[in-house]
């Protein structure tokens, strides 16, 4: 053993002795009398003396074994004196655990007598080497003795109290695991273990600040391993153990393959750094790994308070550079889950589902993605968790969520007994079956996040009702100007037809101006709170008289084209010359100035259809999808955004609606669809 090992092994020994004695008189100076306190001070001192007989004479000494099996024989009488005066020994027999604490004192006895025999004989003897052997096997054989009785013990300990002995049992099970492989290795490559046994040292003087925690009862009722440490502890013996294997497996190598040995070694040292570098960092392994150490070492799945923590604080992120509302959502869902990705969906104006926005969906997104009203009232009333696994579930799901085999769970977002959304799943990294668990962690979020939705909802219509208002009150201004200028030419109307000289030309400005002083009027009487007057009930009305007179009020500033033909239609004439105007000047304005605008009339069994296409700048689907036919959403620059928004509203007023189609780059198309009059109506009034 070199000089830095013998300095470590004598030190850290030195340092466990120190700590274990410490530990142990303050036991004794407890005023307590239980005899399991006593039990556990007499074990730390004996593990003290041990541990400084090593450091001061080194593990070759005669003394070093026998001091080690006295500390494991008090450990596992301390062990047993709790076992039986605990709460295990109180609810039950313990005739078969005696006999196996009684097994293992045997082992102790046995390989105390070996030790003592294989000294006294010669180095080269047979028998001498038989006894070490043999003491080697006693050994490994009691450090597994010590952890089954220590797992045994732990497992029958009352679920309620685990807390007060989990440490001192979790100590236990380390000191004898690295015995366990202490000796292993001293078997397989005895000269190669100073290394190991320089280190207990420091093991054991880790330990014991281990068991002085577990000794305060009320620091070992709070005191709690996270997750992140129990995944990051084991990740770290999982390491060390694969080294220890690779060690193993080279040393093997050596003493088989013979002077092929050094080439095995590389070959098999790249082959499993290759495949640990490839398998380690994926998150299907990473998944794997969280889930097995959550399934073993874990009452429950989910750590609930660094889950809701997360959650919270995805949703809640707060900065320019934060992602949308829904995107946030969509993933602080997901998180809890490990799904990799998740498409939120939100209620629409026909009281199904729509798509809204993803969170990292790869592919294909379905941008037409809805559930039915009928699938989201069972939603809203069961407020279930649809397992997309049950085909009892999934049957009653739409074709295109069936079909994505991406789709793993569908949670709704239920707000006041209300659904107003559900978030789609996206299936894990490591695939399984929803459980109860599950399904009580996403009913709690889904909750949350309805609410977070609800309440920007609702603050969206607040903010658009405040807008209105600003709107409202600013134009009051304009209308009084408006007013003004309507009573000026009124004035001018009547003198102009007294003092004109030009009789053509006083003809033509009566008549010019009459026209502008009834549009006025007509936009007062729109405008005014006052009005009081309800528009035309729909009527039969010819299309393709309305869109030419629409086409000649442009003709001067824009190309427009008029085309086609249509049976007479169920709607309001005021009403369509203000859609197809909003849309007409929405299209002029997306043009090119030599770039004709087209008036498209056509129709099918049921409706009318007036189609206006343009050739200009397009709309994104995005924008389309969240923007277009919202009110103060404009893609113009000092536009209001009403005129989309009006038209659509003055067209489901009539039982009409509006389409739209548009790229990029390519123009857009919107197609209003309007109802057509009967048959005998459409004769009569040709007729």
């Amino acid at each position: 053993m070199g000089v830095l090992l013998q300095f470590v092994g004598d030190w850290g020994h030195a340092l466990a002795a120190v700590l274990f004695a410490a530990l142990g008189i303050f036991l004794l100076r407890r005023r307590e009398e239980a005899v399991e306190l006593r039990m556990l001070a007499g074990a730390l001192l004996l593990t003290s003396c041990w541990a400084l007989y090593v450091s001061f004479g080194g593990v070759s000494k005669p003394l070093s074994g026998l001091g080690e099996s006295i500390r494991n024989a008090a450990w596992l009488l301390a062990m047993f004196i709790m076992l039986r005066r605990g709460p295990v020994g109180r609810s039950g027999s313990m005739g078969a655990v005696a006999a196996v604490y009684a097994a293992t004192a045997g082992l102790i006895l046995l390989q105390t007598f070996t030790d003592l025999t294989w000294r006294q004989l010669p180095v080269d003897s047979d028998i001498h080497h038989a006894l070490v052997t043999g003491s080697l096997f006693l050994r490994m054989m009691t450090a597994i003795s010590g952890l089954l009785l220590v797992h045994q013990l732990y497992t029958a300990w009352p679920l309620r109290e685990r807390g007060r002995v989990a440490l001192l049992f979790g100590a236990l099970a380390a000191m004898w695991t690295y015995d366990l492989n202490l000796y292993l290795l001293c078997y397989l490559v005895p000269h190669r273990v100073d290394e190991l046994y320089a280190l207990r040292g420091l093991l054991m003087a880790l330990l014991a600040p281990v068991i002085a925690i577990g000794m305060r009862r009320d620091m070992a009722g709070r005191l709690q391993l996270s997750r992140a440490l129990a995944v990051q502890s084991l990740s770290i013996f999982a390491i060390a153990l694969y080294v220890i294997l690779v060690a193993a497996a080279a040393l093997l190598i050596e003493l088989i393959a013979g002077p092929y040995a050094r080439l095995v070694e590389i070959g098999a040292v790249f082959f499993t750094a290759v495949t640990a570098l490839v398998l380690l960092p994926s998150p299907q392994m990473r998944a794997l790994w969280k889930v097995q150490v959550a399934k073993h070492f874990f009452q429950h799945r989910y750590d609930y308070r660094t889950e809701w923590m997360r959650f919270g604080e995805t949703i809640g992120r707060p900065g320019e550079d934060s992602a949308p509302l829904g995107q946030r959502v969509a993933k602080a869902v997901a998180d809890i889950t490990d799904s990799p990705a998740a498409i939120l969906l939100l209620r629409d104006e026909r009281g199904g589902l729509s798509f809204e926005t993803h969170w990292n969906w790869s592919g294909d997104l379905p941008d037409a993605a809805t559930l039915p009203p009928d699938l989201v009232a069972r939603l809203e009333e069961s407020a279930w968790i649809i397992d997309l696994g049950k085909a009892d579930q999934a049957h009653r799901l739409p074709d295109w969520l069936r079909q994505d085999r991406r789709a793993w769970a569908l949670a709704p977002l239920i707000h006041y007994g209300r659904l107003i959304g559900a978030i789609l799943l996206a299936r894990p990294p490591v695939d399984r079956r929803l459980d109860w668990e599950d399904f009580d962690m996403l009913r709690a979020a889904g909750r949350q996040a309805a609410t977070y939705i609800s309440e920007a909802q609702g603050q969206q219509a607040l903010d658009d009702a405040q807008r209105f208002d600003e709107f409202n009150r600013r134009f009051a201004f304009i209308i009084h100007d408006v007013k003004n200028l309507v009573s000026q030419l009124s004035l001018l109307a009547r003198n102009a037809e007294r003092h004109a000289d030009n009789p053509e030309f006083r003809a033509d400005m009566v008549l010019t101006l009459r026209e502008s002083v009834g549009k006025m009027n007509d936009m007062l009487a729109r405008l005014s709170q006052h009005n009081k007057a309800r528009p035309e009930e729909p009527r039969p009305m010819a299309l393709r008289d309305l869109l030419d007179q629409v086409a000649r009020t442009r003709a001067r500033l824009h190309p427009v084209h008029v085309s086609g033909a249509a049976p007479m239609a169920v709607a309001d004439p005021v009403r369509v010359e203000q859609i197809v105007t909003h849309l007409m000047q929405n299209a002029i304005d997306a043009s090119l100035p030599d770039s004709p605008v087209e008036l498209r009339l056509s129709a099918d069994d049921r409706q009318a259809i007036v189609e206006i296409v343009d050739r200009g700048r397009g709309m994104s689907a995005e924008f389309i999808r969240r923007d277009l036919f919202k009110p103060f959403s404009s893609s113009k620059a000092g536009g209001f955004g009403l005129g989309a928004f009006e038209a659509r509203s003055l067209a489901e007023a009539m039982g009409g609606r509006i389409e739209v189609e548009s790229q990029p780059g390519a123009g857009s198309r919107f197609t209003l669809r309007l109802p057509l009059a009967p048959r005998l109506d459409r004769q009569e009034k040709a007729a």
